[in-house]
């Protein structure tokens, strides 16, 4: 049975955040994905960069269903392993020592905002201590600068998103980049991205 989900965002921002990714990796290794939703940007990411392995994870079983049918439909079933079921607050990881000791860099796509706050503390928490001193971590999505939105479209989007639920929102970047510093890293870069959203590169710096 065909469990895949689609995304229409995935679409949109698939290439660009791709291109953001081929300036960072390197050609070897594995790339861990946190909050990897419906799968379709794993299986992109790993089409794009076939001379590393991607990993994709989420804590929702039905995401991770989708991503199971999307590895499947795209034939990427001898390259890319199973979804792990990661809850970011859930620290440590469990992740296979097989895994862990290849990974690079991990990303997070379109995530902190969905989450509640301590979903961020701990991603970088839980980054902190899998990353080594000068591999990455991305995150990618909407955020405030200086405590504002930077358009009409993510103050609405914002208003939709505590609606839904009371926990989640637009994250300010100051703040996000307090926790990160807090569990060893240094913002590297921001990058402005289409429909008003940011890739944020984050380094380890700390043994």
């Amino acid at each position: 049975m065909d469990k895949r989900l689609f995304f229409a965002a995935t679409q949109r921002n698939r290439d660009f955040i791709g291109d953001v990714l081929s300036r960072i990796i390197k050609k070897d290794g594995l790339i861990l994905e946190i909050g990897s939703g419906s799968g379709e940007h794993g299986v992109f990411f790993q089409k794009r960069f076939p001379e590393i392995i991607w990993l994709t994870s989420d804590p929702d079983f039905q995401h991770r269903e989708s991503i199971i049918s999307w590895i499947k439909n795209e034939e990427l079933n001898k390259k890319m392993p199973q979804p792990l079921e990661l809850d970011v607050e859930n620290i440590p990881w469990k992740i296979p020592s097989k895994f862990s000791q290849s990974v690079q860099g991990i990303v997070s796509i379109n995530m902190i905002h969905v989450a509640r706050w301590n979903c961020t503390i701990s991603l970088f928490k839980g980054a902190g201590e899998l990353l080594k001193r000068g591999q990455f971590l991305i995150l990618y999505g909407p955020f405030k600068i200086g405590n504002n939105h930077i358009s009409q479209s993510n103050y609405l989007f914002d208003n939709s998103l505590k609606i839904q639920n009371d926990l989640w929102g637009i994250r300010n970047l100051e703040e996000v980049t307090d926790e990160a510093k807090k569990a060893g890293f240094c913002q590297e870069d921001i990058i402005r991205m289409p429909a008003n959203n940011f890739s944020i590169i984050y380094r380890k710096v700390s043994c």
